[in-house]
């Protein structure tokens, strides 16, 4: 399903809401409620992968919680541009323009997301936090968004992060080279914790705002009021300084200690590998802030939740920064089959003798997780990997086309990698720029573009063929 009109009061993407998002996805036969009751360990991620892709799944009385568990909010790339109110083609771009011009968030009293105040936190018994895969080492909170906030420049940052329940008040988390860790090497510095809180159950376009690629010190929460339309309305936490959503579920507020490790790992991760286990940073929790009867969302290690969440702010960033430099960038797409992280396709026209080079070698520079880079030419559907395969089937020689970097900075979670350092692959798999006008010419069939299989066995003859055997 497509949308292209905002559905919530005053205007705002129906993405704008979590309950109502919810609704929506009831009311078109996207939500399903497993029976009641199901275990914590396991049984949930199993049911939320069978489903996974179709339908989101909304459990009640997981473990026997009073608090429901949903999963597979966004596990379909259609559903990410409904809940943004956009077409599927414009979600990437709707994304990259946001994050371009982010709206600043407003503060609110009253928020919903502390009509119930906890001060001893026990994670191990007030809230129904699944195990997913096989070798994962316990229990995770896998949707939450980590906002940590500058204590020197108050400047804040939102990422998701796995979180290990370690202890009834402690957490442990990974943090890879990106700008929370930047915040608590600065915290740490000064011989402080870092001021935090873990948000749980938000709305979509907050959650896929988490994910946005945006420079040191802009606020993810300000591209969810982009994508909203205008300011997302925040509060400030109870113990701390973070500002955070103010219809957001729950809350968990605390801090990074700067010194303190623990172990964490094994984790089921993108790469359909597990994490290692490993000494990693703690959160200590002080406070829980919840709504009354809040919903807690997991997200299930490798599902397509997982990889779509991080695969379409992605691609909004490469199709940002690659326009900008190349006027010969028309789309973009990371594929499922690359983890939605690690295969970039790009498709170009009118490119320049040497350009397509420069595009990999631009493309490679925008994040370090993408690994492959395949370039193709605008007949190519960048969206389907069929298409782009016979591209490189048809339209690449390794001797000619291909282009390897060597020791460069990749994905910490690619088991290839040595400690995240690696190679780099880029694929020039367009026509060469003096080739003949036939030689890449692609067949077609004229008016067969016009033609479904509805309309065909619509206006079918009714006489049996067997009356002419």
């Amino acid at each position: 399903m497509v949308m292209d009109e905002r559905e919530t009061g005053g205007g705002l993407p129906v993405g704008a809401d979590l309950r109502g998002w919810l609704r929506r996805l009831a009311d078109t036969g996207r939500l399903t409620t497993p029976r009641a009751g199901l275990d914590l360990r396991f049984e949930v991620a199993a049911t939320a992968n069978v489903l996974d892709g179709t339908a989101a799944t909304f459990f009640r009385g997981p473990g026997g919680s009073d608090t429901p568990v949903v999963s597979g909010l966004l596990s379909h790339r259609d559903w990410m541009a409904e809940s943004m109110g956009v077409p599927t083609a414009e979600a990437a771009r709707t994304f990259g323009e946001a994050s371009e011009h982010p709206i600043e968030w407003v503060e609110v009293p009253d928020p919903a997301c502390q009509q119930v105040i906890t001060r001893e936190v026990d994670l191990t018994t007030q809230l129904p936090i699944p195990t997913h895969n096989e070798h994962d080492s316990g229990a995770y909170i896998t949707a939450g968004l980590l906002i940590a906030r500058n204590p020197v420049t108050g400047q804040q940052n939102v990422s998701i992060h796995r979180l290990q329940v370690t202890a009834p008040d402690k957490l442990g988390v990974l943090l890879l080279p990106r700008h929370t860790l930047a915040f608590l090497d600065e915290s740490a510095a000064a011989g402080q914790a870092l001021e935090i809180a873990v948000v749980i159950g938000v709305d979509p376009l907050t959650l896929m705002a988490s994910q946005a690629i945006v420079p040191l010190g802009v606020d993810e929460l300000t591209v969810s009021g982009a994508l909203r339309g205008e300011p997302l309305p925040v509060t400030r936490c109870v113990t701390n300084e973070v500002r955070v959503p103010a219809d957001a579920e729950i809350v968990l507020e605390g801090r990074i200690e700067a010194a303190e490790r623990a172990p964490e790992g094994p984790f089921g991760e993108f790469p359909q590998y597990y994490g290692e286990r490993a000494e990693r940073h703690v959160v200590t929790l002080d406070a829980m802030t919840t709504k009354e009867k809040p919903i807690f969302h997991t997200i299930v290690g490798g599902g397509l939740e997982h990889l779509l969440l991080g695969a379409l702010p992605r691609e909004a960033t490469f199709l940002v920064e690659l326009q900008r430099r190349f006027a010969c960038v028309r789309d973009v797409h990371l594929s499922r089959g690359g983890t939605c992280r690690y295969h970039l396709y790009v498709q170009v026209s009118g490119h320049k003798p040497g350009e397509v080079t420069n595009v990999i070698l631009s493309a490679l520079s925008v994040h370090y997780d993408v690994k492959h880079v395949v370039v193709v030419d605008a007949d190519v559907d960048v969206h389907d990997p069929m298409e782009v395969e016979w591209a490189v089937a048809t339209r690449f020689q390794a001797s000619r086309d291909l282009l390897v970097v060597d020791t460069a900075q990749g994905s910490k979670l690619d088991p290839s990698t040595v400690d995240g350092v690696g190679s780099k692959l880029g694929m020039d798999a367009t026509s060469p720029l003096d080739a003949p006008e036939m030689k890449f010419l692609r067949i077609r069939v004229p008016g067969q573009e016009n033609l479904t299989v509805d309309g065909i066995r619509a206006a079918s003859d009714t006489t049996s063929p067997v009356d002419y055997f």
